[in-house]
């Protein structure tokens, strides 16, 4: 199935790789995600994270995968099967921010999402400002 993307706020992770995939940059297409999934409806989180993201590159598709992965967790809806298969899972890990000074930090506050998928970032990596209107606590179950 081929996604076209009509702007530049994505409304899925396929988004988000269709974008990244076209010149986009990959940060600013998935902050524009996020920006739009936590002020969304639970049917619309769950649309968002349903369809699996074109390919990109190997840590941006486990990175894809995490965030599924985590945002499914913490809204309780189920994850998608998309996420599981093994070349979701990087061989070497990466750190995000690239400093060598934070790994000891990002390895203990990596999600579980990430740190399964060898990918270890800070625990607010998926934080937006637009989380305060709406927390999983909140969600409709």
């Amino acid at each position: 199935m081929m996604t076209v993307v009509t702007n530049l706020r994505p409304s899925s992770l396929r988004e988000v790789s269709v974008l990244t995939q076209s010149g986009i940059p990959f940060d600013p297409a998935l902050r524009e995600l996020l920006d739009t999934y936590y002020s969304s409806d639970r049917a619309h989180r769950i649309a968002a994270v349903a369809e699996e993201p074109v390919e990109l590159s190997a840590v941006h598709d486990a990175y894809l995968a995490a965030v599924a992965e985590h945002l499914s967790l913490s809204y309780r809806h189920d994850v998608p099967a998309w996420t599981r298969p093994p070349q979701r899972v990087l061989l070497r890990p990466f750190f995000a921010g690239g400093m060598e000074g934070l790994k000891a930090l990002l390895l203990v506050e990596s999600p579980l999402a990430f740190r399964r998928r060898n990918i270890f970032v800070s625990r607010d990596a998926l934080d937006r400002p637009r989380m305060l209107a709406q927390t999983p606590a909140m969600d409709n179950v």
